[in-house]
């Protein structure tokens, strides 16, 4: 059954005291008996991916070591399927040991629906992304955008952790945020690529953006899973960064 990404609430409006409005996670063709499809898919895609990526990788991390200092890898614990916490691979993009304050903020702000977390792209239109973040480097200002920090997560596919589609991981802190509806996007792997990155990523609210990782889990299937990964090439190379 297809739902629309609005379906999961009445008017577009969910709150955690209309459980009844709420249509859970069903995770039984998620990881039933076609999911070991989902999981080959995911080593033989990422293994071709890091074979093809390898020399633009390297020549990445010598400009981020040369960049500022540092280490060329970020390491953080992020949250798997169920809440199990994973060290989670991006490429440094912001200054070393810079203060999370400012994200920290931003993020109660995103999940909470308050319209301080948006800006206005080149557009006008409203986005929800961090407004002049201090911390970013000039090199990482440019990988953000192209979404090429998020390489190393291919290692993150391989050892399981991750998988190339599915919801994305949240750290820690922004849990605490979540209302009880929100925990829901936890059941699944979460993901380097998903329904809400080719569905208008920093335009779309964090609300919508769970509806949109229940939506995917629910109606999952390996041929959806390749569309979304077809469309995930045009999004970033128009550069339309997310959160």
């Amino acid at each position: 059954m297809k739902h629309d990404a609005t379906a999961y609430a009445v008017g577009g409006n969910f709150t955690a005291a209309s459980p009844r409005l709420f249509i859970p996670v069903d995770t039984s063709n998620y990881y039933g008996s076609s999911g070991w499809m989902k999981r080959t898919f995911d080593i033989v895609f990422a293994s071709l991916m890091l074979l093809v990526a390898g020399p633009l990788m390297l020549v990445i991390a010598l400009l981020v070591k040369k960049s500022s200092p540092g280490p060329v890898m970020f390491i953080q614990e992020r949250l798997g399927r169920d809440g199990t916490p994973f060290r989670f691979y991006k490429f440094r993009s912001m200054n070393h040991n810079s203060d999370d304050a400012i994200h920290r903020e931003f993020a109660a702000m995103f999940i909470s629906g308050d319209d301080d977390a948006c800006s206005a792209n080149s557009s006008g239109e409203k986005v929800f992304k961090l407004k002049r973040d201090p911390r970013i480097t000039a090199i990482g200002a440019f990988l953000r955008k192209t979404s090429l920090d998020e390489l190393p997560q291919l290692l993150n596919i391989l050892k399981g952790e991750m998988t190339l589609v599915g919801p994305r991981p949240p750290i820690a802190y922004e849990i605490e945020n979540y209302q009880p509806w929100h925990m829901e996007r936890l059941k699944a792997v979460p993901g380097l690529t998903g329904l809400w990155q080719v569905s208008g990523r920093s335009s779309v609210s964090f609300d919508e953006m769970v509806r949109l990782d229940i939506r995917y889990i629910n109606e999952w299937s390996l041929w959806k899973d390749i569309v979304i990964m077809a469309k995930t090439l045009p999004v970033v190379l128009k550069g339309t960064g997310g959160y």
